[in-house]
């Protein structure tokens, strides 16, 4: 067997984050072969079938890639090996169930998560299996890790028995209380896997307490584990929503673009809007490469609902600092905030910033860790007023509902 991975000049257009957290699971991954990993810079197209002309093999195994351009990537490839004879064979997946495997009854994909969700947990995973013996490893030369791109804060360790610890010490001390705390975002109520199950560090499968998980935290638990599941699925029958709305009615709907819209979305992104709740979410972003998924809600809301700005602007941004960026979920998570997507109706849904706050950060904590000089003349006044733009928007919103 030969381990292979081929850094394809598409890696570019992610985010320094993503590319130096890359740059970490591949060198892990390096040390757990024994320093067999062949690493090759190119386009896979070109590389795999003259690595494979190489050393003589028949067939190639790729981790299955289920978004749209790791999908046209890999018939290319299987094309390609095609031509010499050989064959590409998908394996794995990176979910629990494959995307496109729950249907309904009439064989048509679900566009609403509650349905999903019931169908998905009937349709079940297997067992993950046990860590097999090592194979003899074959070599071949490797072009070695692509750069590490630097990034203005420390990385998580890119280690598997890392992450299996801590994913073990969140299930015995948090997971009971994950309902209850996974909404503030000043404790530390949630596991942060999620750059993991990005990279394959762990596996949402490992993560399922048993087929039916008992209390409250765990079911909860295993329910976000299923919108992530339920976006790769949306995406995976509608390859065009990675950057369009689901709801293509909503395409018409007025958006701000102009410079005016481009400063407040600079205030935006630096966490300058005057709004406490949404800053911290968006200097916790810059400072770690993460956000706490409640924030995430709320600065997104805020962005299209309050700024009235395209949610391609924020997803573009997210994805170019978080270190779990995911096409699948982020941007169906931002069409869900701008209600665009596979929400029922929530066009409706406006966050107030300033009631969210109340509610999750009572005591502020959050928003004091991230913006010290939140209590001085330093911090901004509020750079809208949110009554008035939260009429706007439903007046926005229902312009479109009535055409």
């Amino acid at each position: 067997m030969l381990p292979l991975f081929v850094v394809d000049p598409a890696f570019e257009r992610a985010g320094a984050p993503r590319r130096a957290l890359l740059h970490d699971c591949l060198q892990a991954l390096d040390e757990a072969t024994g320093g067999a990993l062949v690493i090759r810079h190119g386009d896979p197209v070109d590389e795999i079938p003259a690595i494979a002309d190489e050393v003589g093999a028949d067939s190639v195994y790729v981790s299955k890639d289920f978004a749209p351009y790791g999908r046209r990537r890999d018939e290319h490839v299987a094309d390609a090996l095609r031509g010499t004879g050989r064959h590409l064979r998908g394996v794995g997946s990176p979910y629990a169930v494959e995307p496109g495997s729950v249907r309904k009854d009439d064989g048509k994909p679900y566009a609403v998560f509650t349905p999903f969700s019931r169908r998905w947990r009937i349709h079940g995973w297997q067992t993950p299996i046990d860590t097999p013996r090592s194979p003899n490893w074959r070599t071949a030369p490797s072009d070695g890790l692509p750069p590490r791109p630097g990034v203005p804060f420390e990385l998580p360790f890119a280690d598997e028995a890392q992450v299996t610890a801590d994913w073990q010490q969140f299930r015995s001390t948090g997971l009971d209380r994950y309902a209850e705390l996974r909404d503030r975002p000043a404790v530390a109520g949630t596991s942060h896997l999620s750059p993991y199950l990005k990279y394959g560090l762990t596996h949402p499968r490992q993560l399922m307490i048993n087929p039916q998980p008992r209390g409250e935290g765990a079911i909860t638990f295993q329910s976000e584990l299923a919108w992530r599941e339920f976006y790769a699925d949306v995406l995976f029958h509608q390859p065009h929503t990675a950057w369009r709305n689901l709801n293509s009615k909503f395409d018409e709907i007025a958006v701000d673009t102009g410079s005016l819209a481009q400063e407040k979305f600079r205030r935006w992104c630096e966490g300058m809007t005057g709004f406490p709740i949404v800053d911290a979410g968006m200097r916790q972003l810059l400072a770690t490469g993460w956000m706490h998924n409640r924030i995430r809600m709320i600065v997104a809301s805020f962005l299209v609902k309050d700024l009235h700005l395209p949610w391609q602007w924020g997803a573009r941004f997210f994805l170019q600092h978080l270190l779990d960026g995911d096409l699948a979920s982020n941007n169906h998570g931002w069409q869900w905030a701008a209600g665009t997507g596979t929400g029922a109706a929530p066009y409706f849904r406006v966050f107030n910033p300033t009631a969210q706050q109340q509610r999750w950060d009572r005591n502020g904590e959050y928003v004091q860790r991230w913006i010290p000089e939140l209590d001085t003349s330093a911090y901004p006044a509020p750079i809208v007023d949110h009554g008035v733009e939260r009429r706007e928007a439903l007046d926005r919103y229902q312009a479109i509902k009535g055409r």
